[in-house]
């Protein structure tokens, strides 16, 4: 695209691009008539009225140039300069001012240039003042230096008009932004309310605004109804069949503990595998968006899974955390349950898993790391997509497991707007998983 370029310096947020769109065709046209007033009327009423100025400057020069006495000169002189409001008087020589003008007179250089073409007698002139043009013309009787008002070869008011138009178009500006802010602010709340929902928060919505905004609002409303609705069928699925099939699971390991324990070891592998797919679908059907947020502090909740992970005999160790202590707020059960998550499938793939947490002004990261044989770059996406099993030759040994482990994990951390980021682990050399929450 031709002006791809510019979109690194186009604003990023609504209201700004809505006053850029707002601000760029009034200024484009109040630029573009100042131009062409001044460059076009402005000029010719002053070429006009320096006309006029310079046919009262030629007759005066003919009067000079008929006398050789300036006494004489002066009284013929007089008689015409007083009545036109002139100060006339002779000088010794012509002073060297080249074009003095300031950087303000816009017609400065209009009046200079036709005063030196239309009169041949001067030989210059100084703006310097910007209410007085002086003119030193060479005659045969001197040197003759007059003086007059310099509006008479200048519009004096060439800035009201600009002043009428900065000071309508900031007025029509400022109306327009009050109108266009009314028309932004459904979006803008629109979008809160997807964000928060996209969170697990659910903000009071309804649409309001232009017909294609509340079109749009009621959309969104149909939509978060309806993802509503699916999850709570989807959990009520998940949770109605695995509790139906705890009491048959509950018999049969009643059932097996009355055989021989021989015998009924394999059996009991299996319940106690189909016991832990249960939890798993219970884990993934429960919703962390349903937990309140509370003000908590990462590295008690840290700790306190390490503690929970070494009470039940797992070689879990706390790793060096960094970061002042300060509670956020956050969903303590569901970082728990996070935290749990990750360190069973650490020891599911290692032996070893070491959990720590980082706090930085922007963001809160919960770091476990294990000694396992990792994930690959290119199966890192496929591992947090729901019941996806990778290579077998991970598992060592101790069983596949369902496939939601960190799917819940990634579940939670978007919940909180965050995202579960998998990486290699420097210190243990096998996978790093951290949950990366904004702050």
């Amino acid at each position: 695209m031709f002006f791809g370029w510019l979109k690194q310096y186009m604003p990023r947020g609504l209201y700004m691009r809505g006053a850029l769109i707002l601000l760029l065709p009034v200024l484009t046209i109040q630029l573009l008539v100042s131009v062409v007033f001044i460059q076009r009327h402005f000029e010719g009423v002053t070429d006009q009225m320096v006309d006029a100025v310079g046919i009262e400057l030629r007759f005066i020069a003919d009067l000079a140039n008929q006398e050789n006495t300036q006494d004489s000169a002066m009284s013929n002189i007089l008689a015409i300069a007083e009545p036109l409001e002139m100060d006339v008087a002779w000088v010794e020589e012509v002073p060297e001012i080249g074009n003095d003008r300031q950087w303000t007179d816009f017609t400065g250089n209009s009046v200079r240039a036709y005063l030196l073409s239309e009169v041949p007698e001067i030989s210059e002139i100084s703006l310097a003042n910007p209410r007085i043009v002086t003119v030193w013309m060479e005659t045969p009787a001197g040197i003759l230096q007059l003086s007059f008002l310099r509006k008479r070869v200048s519009a004096s008011n060439p800035h009201q008009l600009l002043v009428i138009m900065v000071i309508l178009g900031g007025l029509m500006t400022l109306i327009a932004y009050f109108f266009l802010r009314n028309q932004l602010r459904p979006i803008k709340r629109m979008a809160d309310a997807a964000q928060a929902f996209g969170k697990g928060q659910k903000l009071d919505y309804s649409p309001s605004g232009a017909v294609e905004v509340r079109a749009a609002g009621a959309a969104f409303l149909d939509m978060r109804n309806r993802i509503e609705r699916q999850t709570q069928n989807r959990t009520m699925m998940l949770s109605g069949v695995s509790h139906d099939l705890r009491t048959p699971l509950t018999r049969l390991r009643l059932g097996l503990s009355m055989l021989d324990s021989e015998e009924a070891a394999p059996m009991i592998a299996d319940v106690d595998e189909m016991q832990y797919l249960l939890d798993g679908f219970l884990d993934f059907a429960r919703s962390s968006s349903a937990d309140e947020l509370e003000l908590a502090d990462p590295h008690e909740l840290v700790r306190e899974a390490v503690s929970k992970a070494q009470r039940a005999n797992m070689n879990v160790t706390l790793g060096e955390s960094e970061g002042a202590t300060d509670s956020t707020k956050l969903r303590p059960a569901a970082i728990s349950r996070a935290l749990d998550n990750l360190c069973n499938n650490a020891l599911r793939y290692g032996t070893q898993a070491e959990v720590s947490a980082v706090i930085t002004d922007k963001a809160i990261r919960f770091i476990v790391e294990d000694n396992g044989p990792g994930i690959p770059v290119d199966q890192r996406e496929a591992a947090l997509r729901p019941f996806e099993r990778l290579d077998p030759s991970r598992n060592q040994d101790k069983g596949s497991g369902v496939g939601l482990g960190l799917t819940i994990v990634n579940d939670v951390a978007r919940t909180h707007g965050g995202l579960l980021r998998l990486g290699d682990s420097e210190k243990l050399g096998g996978l790093k998983a951290e949950i990366v929450l904004p702050r």
